[in-house]
């Protein structure tokens, strides 16, 4: 039996409250707006759900996604013959227990909890109020901009490790972070629920302040006007990818809709009907002209779904 039909019949009998998509296009769900549909689409509204769900779809051979707003995602032009699992409903913040923590769940945006500490007089997330990312993503890559990573206001994270059928709180030194990676990133099926953050009191005006500077800095250098999946590839030890490619004389390189942005050569940019395709060939075209004129790998740091 195919494994959707097994695991529609667990969802129907289990869960019939949840919302659950068929063939729904990957390209709704991705910043680049790229992508083929995907077999089957669901969005559970609470952790305890999305931990039944995910042993459902490893029980029917399902092969389960986890995602969030989808920005470092590159999917397959032909879709994706698996359940992925949209944490967008699982959305929440609050206060936490102790003096100046907040909980946020795994689909809430990076944006959204920035402006959230700020109103609660909180400072240390300024750098994330322009990372176009939800807290579950941003935590499994340790993001950062502006000198801020994740790593930095982390306290701890509840993690599920499905293999286990277990879900366990870990703190903040046993996330293993480093750059753009982390326990999660290691263990590729382990799923964060929510992240506690440990921040420090602040006047709300000058976080503000902070995080307009910031984000004005960002429409300033980034094409943020195209769909993108952000900077594409890692830092290289001693260097920046947007300079080595931008020295290579590789702005503007197009392969099909896919480009190397004019305005921050670090991007590649989706200028309207690019495949994934595109965007492979053009990263392949860039890594060997950076490297046979700087002797220099570039590593993508977006993530390719299969």
């Amino acid at each position: 039996m195919d494994w959707w039909i097994q695991l529609d019949e667990q969802v129907r009998r289990h869960m019939p409250e949840l919302r659950m998509l068929c063939d729904e296009p990957m390209s709704r769900h991705t910043s680049f707006h790229i992508g083929g549909p995907a077999r089957r689409m669901a969005f559970p509204d609470s952790p305890r759900k999305l931990a039944l769900l995910h042993g459902f779809a490893r029980s029917c051979g399902a092969r389960p996604l986890i995602i969030g707003k989808g920005t470092n995602l590159l999917c397959p032009d032909r879709g994706l013959d698996r359940l992925v699992i949209s944490t967008q409903e699982l959305s929440g913040l609050r206060r936490g227990e102790e003096e100046d923590t907040v909980l946020a769940e795994a689909g809430a945006s990076l944006a959204r909890l920035a402006d959230f500490a700020c109103q609660q007089g909180l400072s240390g997330l300024e750098f994330a109020h322009g990372i176009p990312g939800s807290v579950g993503g941003g935590v499994c890559m340790n993001a950062g901009a502006y000198g801020g990573e994740m790593c930095q206001v982390v306290s701890g994270i509840s993690v599920l490790f499905p293999q286990e059928e277990a879900i366990r709180f870990l703190q903040g030194e046993e996330m293993g972070f480093g750059y753009r990676r982390s326990l999660l990133t290691d263990e590729a099926e382990t799923v964060a629920l929510y992240a506690l953050f440990r921040l420090r009191p602040g006047d709300p005006e000058d976080i503000r302040s902070t995080m307009r500077e910031l984000m004005a800095r960002r429409k300033e250098k980034q094409p943020l006007e195209y769909p993108s999946a952000g900077s594409f590839f890692k830092r290289p030890e001693g260097h920046f990818a947007g300079a080595l490619i931008q020295q290579c004389g590789l702005k503007g390189l197009t392969v099909g809709g896919a480009q190397v942005s004019e305005k921050h050569a670090g991007f590649i940019i989706n200028r309207g009907g690019a495949t994934c395709e595109d965007v492979r060939r053009l990263m392949e075209q860039v890594q060997q002209a950076v490297l046979e004129r700087t002797g220099i790998a570039l590593e993508p740091e977006v993530k390719w779904v299969e």
